[in-house]
């Protein structure tokens, strides 16, 4: 995103101003944030206030996936499979360069679930509903060229399908970029204190400034709660009974070289049979995802557990063993919580992704759904607030989802470059590359980011805090070993000229970011990780 206005002026249109909002949007992850667009482009004044940063919860911490749902298709939902995949490919055309077309490649063993046939006839639907034909079985020659470092024992062949992987947190920032292109407002650290009611219904909401502590009183004709797995702390209030149940997903990053994947390879665990993948992502390999339930105080920051780290391990020892994986290996590690509605089954896996709308009291409440179907969620919020705004039912502008990149022709950049700075920040592209110093096209090695994005988040991209740079703007804080501690010299540099942060600032943010980088995206003690390594011969 690129903010017009500098945090002052913001909070001061907020204390100044006399006119109610149309919508006050509590939450700064994917669901607000498209909420918030979509209110915009229908001329409503809107404002967003999320607590901490943009996309700090699970809109940062997903597995990355823009992805249809290919096991909805046998769970029978198929308008849900249906919406996703013909989303996913809007994606992919407008926003090119930030939502990347990625390969799943699933070997096909003997005796191993599921059947050639099975898992075919699956994916021949996944394409009908994306409108897309292709192959999907090879040999088994043929697949190891697409999957090397699998065994070859009892190895058929193997299918492929085509799905899609994202930054999740830029894709946050560039969807509140266009919000705010469109006229709506959004502030992070900013928090809700408590929704204000008159005849018991929502009527606005006191605010408070994270960063100065003051406090702002503001009304509106909606509030919406887009706080996923936070929601029912709102709704609590007002005395609704609980109703999501928070899931833990969490993730390893490896070096490339250590764990070399060209496409995207599936597999089914071979402790339970849940889908454990591993694919390219920023220049690393990502491991995931768990699914368990987190029992743990949802305020505080999320890691994965020792009995997590063991799993993933295993899984990815019983698929390359040649590799002989170590735990030093590992670069980093995350964890999210998804936001589930809870019905009560056993497994957690089993557990439905839709999205759920309630309105109480006035507090229209959405959570739940996918990543992908981030637009359609905030339609579907729209639509049951409809009448509370006549004439701005629809946007009746055809538009792309995304305002059109600018075109880049700048020399130092070659295509793949130029594609992911346009993907990544739109219109704002070209400007990105004038502000760049001496040596800030480069590549910061080891990933896919360069060294002006640092420069221009921190300028322009609200950034309060080191770990918003390094968690969220950028995400090198997963990608290079302990945080990126080697870069921080340089990054001290841009930070004091772009942030005005003194030495005393620095010390204290650098010192805060690397206590909560060792404590939630470090691996837990290694003596506490349960012995991972997969004495079975893959099959």
């Amino acid at each position: 995103m690129k903010t017009s206005k500098s945090r002052a002026d913001l909070l001061k249109t907020i204390a100044d101003d006399e006119q109610d909002w149309d919508i006050i949007v509590i939450g700064g992850g994917i669901t607000g944030a498209g909420i918030l667009l979509e209110a915009a482009r229908r001329g409503l004044r809107v404002l967003l206030v999320e607590q901490k940063d943009f996309a700090w919860g699970t809109s940062s911490r997903s597995s990355k996936l823009v992805h249809g749902g290919l096991r909805y298709i046998k769970e029978g939902k198929f308008l849900l499979t249906r919406d996703s995949v013909r989303e996913r490919q809007q994606l992919m055309q407008a926003a090119a360069g930030l939502v990347e077309p990625q390969s799943f490649a699933f070997a096909d063993y003997q005796g191993r679930k599921p059947g050639r046939w099975m898992f075919a006839m699956g994916l021949v639907i996944y394409d009908f509903l994306a409108g897309l034909r292709g192959k999907h079985y090879f040999s088994a020659q043929d697949f190891q060229m697409l999957a090397p470092h699998i065994p070859a024992t009892d190895l058929k062949g193997g299918s492929c399908y085509l799905d899609a992987k994202t930054d999740d947190a830029r894709l946050v920032l560039r969807v509140l970029q266009e919000a705010s292109a469109a006229g709506a407002t959004a502030l992070n650290y900013l928090a809700v204190k408590s929704v204000t009611y008159e005849n018991e219904q929502a009527n606005g909401v006191v605010l408070q400034d994270a960063v100065s502590m003051q406090e702002y009183q503001v009304k509106a004709k909606v509030i919406i709660s887009a706080t996923g797995v936070w929601a029912d702390g709102l709704r609590q209030q007002q005395g609704a009974s609980a109703r999501l149940r928070p899931l833990r997903g969490s993730h390893l990053l490896l070096p490339a070289w250590r764990l070399p994947v060209a496409q995207a390879v599936s597999l089914m665990h071979p402790r339970d049979g849940r889908p454990v993948f591993v694919y390219p992502w920023e220049g690393v390999s990502l491991v995931g995802t768990t699914d368990v339930d987190h029992g743990s105080d949802l305020q505080q920051e999320t890691a994965i557990t020792a009995d997590e780290v063991a799993y993933l391990m295993e899984a990815m020892d019983f698929q390359f063993p040649q590799l002989q994986l170590r735990l030093d290996d590992i670069i980093a590690s995350y964890a999210g919580i998804r936001p589930v509605i809870d019905t009560g089954k056993a497994d957690p896996s089993k557990e439905g992704r839709d999205h759920a709308i309630w309105l109480e009291k006035g507090l229209l409440t959405v959570t739940g759904g996918k990543l992908t179907t981030f637009r359609l969620i905030a339609q579907d919020a729209l639509k049951h607030i409809a009448h509370l705004f006549p004439g701005h039912q629809a946007d009746r502008q055809a538009r792309s989802l995304f305002t059109p990149a600018s075109h880049l022709q700048e020399k130092q950049l070659n295509h793949a470059q130029a594609l992911r700075l346009q993907g990544h920040y739109g219109e704002f592209a070209t400007e990105l590359v004038k502000i760049a110093q001496t040596g800030e096209l480069d590549t910061i090695p080891g990933t896919l980011t360069m060294w002006v994005e640092l420069r221009w988040a921190a300028r322009h991209e609200a950034v309060e805090h080191l770990q918003d740079l390094m968690l969220r703007r950028t995400r090198l804080g997963l990608l290079l070993k302990q945080g990126g501690l080697a870069l921080l010299p340089r990054i001290r540099i841009i930070c004091q000229s772009e942030l005005a942060w003194d030495n005393e600032r620095w010390e204290n943010e650098q010192s805060a970011y690397l206590q909560l980088w060792n404590r939630y995206y470090a691996l837990p003690g290694k003596s506490s990780i349960p012995e991972w390594r997969n004495q079975r011969q893959p099959r």
